[in-house]
């Protein structure tokens, strides 16, 4: 339009493309990003739709959980250096702030240095001068920094008591709320990535200190790299998981070609995966993270509901605790053929005391006809322990006893993945059931040391004892009883 035709149309009060452009900014955070920056946005550059589409979704509460039926609030994204999801995520902020100045947006980063980068990107651009074609103030006139109150990490809006903090992991909250939480790049790197103490103060801070500094119908957008399976994003998941929607872009889709050639050539993303070590290629290029392909046990299979009264068997193996840090695992479970449903878990470190009238209360609870029970670890002592529970409890009709497991459990546990993989089925939402015991099994490695072997060794067990593999003394297999249906 040239300037006489736009002229005219203020003149005779038409609406000039500009004014359209910003009205379609206000609906839409895709426009919004294209007008403020056309040189990086751009219409051909179709990851960065789904990537504005889904964050827009999530604000206006439309990403909704088929399951629960319920919006989801967390948002886990993850994609590759390069790809400006931090620089997205800064423009998200101005336009989540442009739209409603009551709200109240909190950043978080592995350092403090990167959480005022952050903050000073997000203050810097409301700031921008009207000689840009865009700024943000172009689409919303009252979006101005308070006067004087424009600290690096900590500012507020015009009118608005308190708008904006960014903080690291170690930082502090005092006397702020929001009801927007970024957390962009909780790791800093590699060695971070493996090292427990800090993936687990990750968690403590968000689920102890943050959550407590959210308001109500808060949103979380959780940015980063995923470089390990039990790093800040696979807990969130695996606690919350009802409550996220996970986007997660890979450089390279399933034909080896870039998500966006404009942005990063195939050819330059093909030279990094043959320079880089593979571990931090597939973590930071692929989202995959590095303990992922060294991880024994991948997705299991899942039942919703299942008629006990279809059990052949109902039998359970135990793995009892030894002295330090050992857990007693028992896993029980109903057999049809050679598959194995899962209906209980008892993954614990408390003494036997607890855990003798505990497990024959399970053992009870689910009519288990066999129990077998390695005796290495005072297996024994503990089996007859949990026979005369389970007198107390007057059921006679489960078959206690023992076994000396004489093969080598790392050996075992190895040889027979195939099978549990194969023949073990949980209940739909046992990750979060029986959580410990969820992140024994997922975080088991094939190679290299194992904090904890309790929870395969006892599953490993399980099926063998389906396989019939190991036996102990055990008088033949009563016919199933009626039981009432499971979950």
């Amino acid at each position: 339009m040239s300037i006489l035709q736009e002229f005219k149309s203020i003149s005779t009060g038409e609406k000039t493309q500009r004014d359209i452009d910003i009205e379609e900014g206000k609906k839409s955070f895709r426009q919004y990003c294209n007008m403020i920056n056309s040189d990086f946005f751009k219409e051909e550059r179709t990851y960065q739709s789904i990537v504005c589409d889904t964050l827009q979704k999530m604000y206006e509460r439309k990403m909704i959980n088929e399951k629960t039926k319920k919006p989801y609030d967390i948002l886990i994204l993850n994609l590759p250096p390069g790809f400006g999801k931090s620089y997205t995520a800064s423009l998200f902020a101005t336009w989540v702030l442009g739209k409603n100045h009551k709200n109240q947006v909190i950043t978080v980063s592995y350092g403090q240095d990167l959480a005022i980068s952050f903050s000073k990107t997000v203050r810097n651009t409301i700031q921008l001068e009207e000689y840009h074609d865009f700024v943000p103030t172009s689409f919303f006139p009252e979006l101005k920094i308070k006067e004087g109150d424009g600290a690096a990490d900590k500012w507020a809006l015009k009118n608005a008591y308190m708008s904006y903090l960014g903080t690291s992991f170690t930082g502090k909250l005092t006397g702020m709320r929001g009801n927007m939480i970024i957390i962009d790049d909780p790791i800093k790197n590699a060695e971070e990535a493996v090292n427990e103490k800090v993936k687990q103060g990750h968690f403590d801070f968000y689920k102890n200190t943050l959550t407590s500094r959210m308001l109500p119908n808060s949103l979380q957008i959780i940015i980063q790299t995923r470089w390990a399976t039990d790093d800040l994003a696979g807990k969130i998941m695996t606690e919350y998981s009802e409550r996220c929607y996970v986007l997660c872009l890979a450089a390279l889709d399933e034909n080896d070609k870039s998500i966006c050639e404009s942005l990063y050539p195939t050819e330059d993303l093909i030279r990094k995966r043959e320079t880089l070590d593979k571990p931090i290629w597939l973590a930071n290029y692929m989202q995959q993270p590095i303990d992922v392909k060294g991880i024994l046990y991948g997705k299991f299979k899942t039942y919703d509901a299942i008629d006990s009264d279809l059990f052949e068997k109902q039998i359970a193996y135990i793995d009892t605790a030894d002295e330090g840090k050992d857990y007693l695992c028992a896993i029980i479970g109903g057999v049809i053929g050679r598959y194995g449903y899962i209906t209980g878990i008892y993954y614990t470190d408390k003494p036997m005391e607890i855990t003798e009238p505990e497990t024959a209360r399970l053992l009870s609870l689910f009519h288990t006809r066999d129990c077998l029970i390695e005796s290495n670890n005072g297996g024994r002592g503990f089996a007859r322990n949990v026979e005369r529970e389970l007198k107390k409890l007057k059921c006679r009709k489960c078959n206690v006893t023992w076994f000396h497991q004489s093969k080598n459990k790392n050996t075992r546990i190895l040889v027979n993945a195939t099978n549990v993989m194969e023949q073990v089925i949980f209940p739909e939402g046992w990750e979060k059931k029986y959580n410990e015991f969820y992140k024994a099994i997922s975080n088991y490695q094939r190679k290299g040391k194992n904090m904890h072997d309790d929870a395969p060794d006892a599953l490993t067990g399980f099926v063998e004892m389906i396989n019939g593999d190991v036996k102990g003394k055990m008088k033949p297999i009563a016919s199933p009883i009626r039981a009432l249906k499971l979950f």
